[in-house]
C-alpha cells in the first residue's frame, strides 16, 4: 500500500472549505477529472456517511462510500469499486483553523494490485497522477474560495 497525502492552506473558513471540499462535483475543475456525481445521500447530510460517490477520472472510475463525516473537521471514504481495479485502505480529509485560513491535509492509502508490477505502477504511475489531482482540486479550492485582499 502506498499512502499520500497532499496539503494546502486555504484562505477561507474553515466551514466553508469543508463544504467545497465534501461537495465532489467541484473535483472537475481539476483537468484529470472528467465526472463527479452523488449516486447516494448519507445520513444528515448529501455528503455524510453512508453517501456514495462515482468519480470518473482519466486514469479510471472510481465508487466511493463515505465513512465518516464530521464538518467541518474531517471526513473519510473508502473506494468499494473502480476500473481498473485497485484496493484502497483509506481516504481522508482533515481540517485545521489556522492564522492563515484552512489547512486541509487530504491523505489516499491505495495499491495497483499487479502481480509483480503492482508497486511499481502505484508508485511511478498512480502516485504522482493521484497526488497531482488532489493538488488540482485544492488549488481550484483556493481559487474559489480565497478572500480577496482589501484596497
Amino acid at each position: 500500500m502506498e499512502t499520500m497525502t497532499v496539503e494546502r492552506v486555504i484562505d477561507a473558513p474553515i466551514a466553508t472549505v469543508f463544504a467545497w471540499l465534501t461537495t465532489t462535483t467541484h473535483y472537475t475543475r481539476s483537468p484529470l477529472v472528467v465526472r463527479c456525481r452523488l449516486t447516494r445521500h448519507g445520513e444528515g447530510a448529501p455528503y455524510g456517511v453512508g453517501a456514495v460517490r462515482s468519480h470518473l477520472w482519466l486514469i479510471g472510475w472510481f465508487r466511493e462510500r463515505i465513512t465518516r463525516y464530521d464538518a467541518p473537521y474531517a471526513t473519510e471514504y473508502v473506494v468499494e469499486r473502480s476500473l481498473p481495479p485497485s484496493r484502497h485502505e483509506l481516504g481522508r480529509m482533515t481540517f485545521t483553523e489556522t492564522s492563515a485560513g484552512t489547512h486541509v491535509r487530504w491523505t489516499t492509502r491505495a495499491e495497483i494490485p499487479v502481480p509483480l508490477l503492482g508497486g511499481f505502477l502505484t508508485r511511478h504511475v498512480a502516485r504522482p497522477i493521484i497526488t497531482r489531482t488532489f493538488g488540482n482540486i485544492l488549488a481550484a479550492a483556493e481559487t474559489a474560495l480565497s478572500v480577496p485582499p482589501r484596497a
